[in-house]
């Protein structure tokens, strides 16, 4: 089965914006694991802008769902990884300026740092998944230095969608199917996400090789409107159909 993991970090951003304790984000994870979520995922920025440490401590004292640990490749990243022990922790490149993130991480670019930052996160029994771009040498290269998943970068795709240049957009998602299927061939687990909304989930998720998609920012969105628990069910329901 297509997983499902639910980012909850712009429950933070809502919170962070009148400094209270409220929406808590683990009042969210709660909602998304009764929802049909299959795991939770969390981004600590080094500018903490949403998720904080407290927030971390706490989804890993109260989650029964996995935590996908998003984060930089900086050493006081990998100290609080190796701290906590998730399940999972996705490398993404980061920018302090950048309101989300922008692209994919270089790891053909930095190939023998990132096969040593990686190494102890893997011996402390983290999944390590990297974010990256559909670039054949991203992937080749994730699987040189011994990353368990790569979670392909689908946000060109949906903003392509967006703007109407379905040209572009269906190009894009040729590119995704290919990088997955290339990414499986060498056996990676494959992940995508970024960007994906009730309109765009379904190509993506009838890509056989992926096994997992993140999504955040639409459903906190959505939830708005409709509630969480029915935005992550009617989520949950696009990814079947299309798998189906």
């Amino acid at each position: 089965m297509l997983r499902l993991g639910v980012n909850i970090d712009h429950v933070a951003t809502i919170r962070n914006a009148r400094g209270t304790p409220w929406p808590d984000p683990v009042r969210a994870a709660e909602l998304a694991e009764a929802a049909g979520a299959d795991g939770i995922t969390a981004h600590l920025r080094e500018d903490r802008r949403h998720i904080s440490d407290a927030d971390i401590d706490n989804l890993m004292a109260a989650l029964r769902l996995p935590l996908n640990f998003e984060m930089a490749a900086t050493a006081e990243m990998q100290a609080i990884a190796l701290r906590h022990r998730p399940h999972a922790v996705c490398i993404v490149p980061e920018k302090r300026e950048e309101r989300t993130t922008e692209g994919g991480l270089d790891v053909a670019g930095n190939e023998a740092y990132l096969a040593d930052f990686i190494a102890p996160l893997r011996e402390a029994g983290c999944r390590v998944s990297l974010f990256i771009g559909h670039e054949r040498s991203q992937i080749e290269a994730a699987a040189r230095i011994g990353a368990a998943v790569v979670e392909l970068h689908t946000g060109a795709y949906c903003d392509f969608d967006t703007e109407g240049r379905f040209a572009e957009r269906d190009a894009e998602l040729a590119a995704l199917r290919k990088a997955a299927a290339l990414a499986h061939g060498l056996g990676l687990e494959v992940h995508a996400g970024h960007g994906l909304t009730f309109d765009t989930v379904g190509p993506i998720a009838a890509i056989p090789e992926i096994m997992e998609l993140n999504i955040g920012h639409f459903l906190i969105a959505e939830s708005v409107f409709v509630g969480l628990d029915d935005a992550i069910r009617e989520m949950r329901a696009r990814m079947d159909a299309a798998r189906a």
